[in-house]
């Protein structure tokens, strides 16, 4: 592997029909690549309307299977432009079992594998434990071309301990197809906050973990219930050290590309070694829902 590579987010509007947005894609694969890129990121379930405001049957005649006909497309693309490409698809495992899989192809086309969505959210709009069964690929990593990269989905990234495992197995990067907007009528209220908190997040992620990080959503109104969803966008690119190399705007359709070096990931790890410092022993809780407070728990006070 050389020292440095280049990646690439791709901030779509995603249209209804499947087709168009394969074609779409493609063609910003390819122009990510003529720009540069090494690594290409889509959105989470680029092609086609994030269903999930509603909860209708009819959505699961969408999913396809792995390997399958778009999976062969990106992989077609990847071999084309010779890049390592990161898709998201509504995956059907079996009937009545579906997933939100990320595919990871590398360079030559090969499929290297799936992560399937380990956190599966259930809020107005976002009803996605009605058509995704929890993942249970664990979380990955794959040794690409380029750099090791590990992907999660949307919901993923609010949680530390997924940044956490997927980095000590070695990811230099945490991709992150994503599909989150605001309610309409709540922007004004809480638009910038919950944008915030959603970048904030994930630059943490960054920074404790030493890794670079990719986020990768999609733009505009899609509605399919009430006011529907406006999707913020706001993709971006961020460093070790959390700093953004690379945003994009919150209306339009953009291709981001950043440099990323793993000498400055061991530079950093080097003189904020978190991973180093970890007391793994004192950690068993975090398997545990939640921890119940014991009455005989000293509290720091004194003992009697």
């Amino acid at each position: 592997m050389e020292h440095r590579w280049t990646i690439a987010a791709i901030q779509m509007r995603v249209s209804p029909h499947k087709e168009e947005n394969l074609i779409q894609a493609e063609a910003a694969i390819a122009e990510a690549a003529r720009q540069g890129a090494d690594i290409v990121c889509l959105p989470e379930l680029f092609l086609g309307p994030y269903f999930c405001q509603v909860e209708d049957h009819a959505w699961f005649d969408l999913a396809e299977p792995i390997p399958g006909p778009s999976e062969a497309r990106l992989a077609q693309a990847a071999r084309n432009h010779r890049v390592v490409v990161i898709g998201s698809l509504f995956e059907k495992r079996l009937p009545g079992i579906y997933h939100n899989t990320v595919t990871v192809h590398d360079r030559d086309g090969r499929l290297l594998g799936i992560y399937r969505k380990m956190h599966i959210p259930d809020d107005p709009l976002y009803l996605e434990k009605f058509y995704f069964t929890p993942g249970d690929t664990g979380f990955r990593v794959f040794r690409t071309g380029p750099a090791v990269v590990g992907p999660l989905i949307c919901w993923d990234q609010w949680f530390p301990e997924a940044a956490r495992l997927t980095a000590l197995q070695g990811a230099e990067i945490l991709f992150y197809p994503t599909a989150i907007g605001w309610h309409p009528k709540e922007k004004a209220l809480w638009g910038t906050a919950q944008h915030d908190a959603w970048e904030t997040v994930m630059r943490g992620h960054a920074i404790t973990n030493g890794v670079y990080l990719c986020a990768v959503n999609r733009v505009g109104i899609e509605v399919l219930s009430g006011d529907g969803l406006e999707f913020w966008g706001g993709s971006f690119i961020c460093d070790p050290f959390g700093r953004i190399l690379r945003k994009a705007s919150h209306e339009r359709e953009e291709i981001l590309l950043a440099e990323c070096d793993r000498r400055l990931l061991e530079e950093v790890r080097r003189h904020w070694p978190f991973l180093r410092d970890r007391r793994i022993d004192a950690y068993a809780d975090l398997t545990r829902r939640a921890i119940d407070p014991s009455p005989s728990a000293n509290h720091g006070c004194s003992p009697s």
